[in-house]
């Protein structure tokens, strides 16, 4: 009897230890999927802020090559002359006609299409029709429109950004860019 007693014991311990172990196990399981979920929520905001830093680095970038475009002094710049040309350099300018708002009068559709950009680059960021009001934010539309649309030219960034992606062929742009060019000149 005493030889039964002990193997049911060690029965008893072995089954015992067998629970204990699933449960610890099932509990490590549960514990690595929340970590896993947890890192997968962690890593997709650091990609979108990683977005965000290369979208801010590229803006600074380009903002400084367009701060260059075809001048010879340092305040006339391409990027200061569309926004004396388009708002007098008024964050709050708003043509009732066009709903064009800001700094750089931009229009609903120019918003839309600078998030088409975005998406098609497989962004995670887009932009709104009130970030039109923001002179930051316009900026970066400005930039991520002409970068999409290879404009390398103090005139084709000009009649383009005024006509559209097709403004070079557009007879009605060329007043548009004389009076850019006329502040850049000026």
């Amino acid at each position: 009897m005493k030889d039964s007693v002990q193997t049911f014991l060690w029965v008893a311990i072995i089954f015992l230890s067998s629970i204990y172990f699933l449960s610890t196990m099932i509990h490590y399981e549960k514990q690595i999927e929340s970590l896993e979920l947890e890192l997968e929520t962690r890593t997709d905001s650091l990609k979108l802020k990683i977005d965000s830093l290369k979208l801010e680095i590229d803006t600074l970038t380009w903002e400084n090559e367009i701060w260059d475009f075809n001048t010879e002094h340092e305040t006339n710049h391409l990027l200061s002359a569309l926004m004396f040309v388009e708002s007098s350099f008024n964050d709050s300018a708003y043509a009732a006609n066009e709903d064009a708002v800001g700094v750089l009068q931009i229009r609903k559709t120019m918003v839309d299409d600078v998030n088409r950009i975005l998406k098609r680059q497989k962004k995670d960021y887009r932009f709104t029709y009130n970030d039109r009001w923001s002179r930051n934010k316009s900026i970066q539309m400005f930039d991520i429109y002409v970068m999409h649309y290879g404009l390398s030219t103090a005139e084709e960034v000009a009649r383009c950004w005024n006509g559209g992606p097709r403004g070079m062929d557009k007879d009605a742009t060329v007043y548009y860019w004389n009076k850019v060019q006329d502040y850049l000149d000026s």
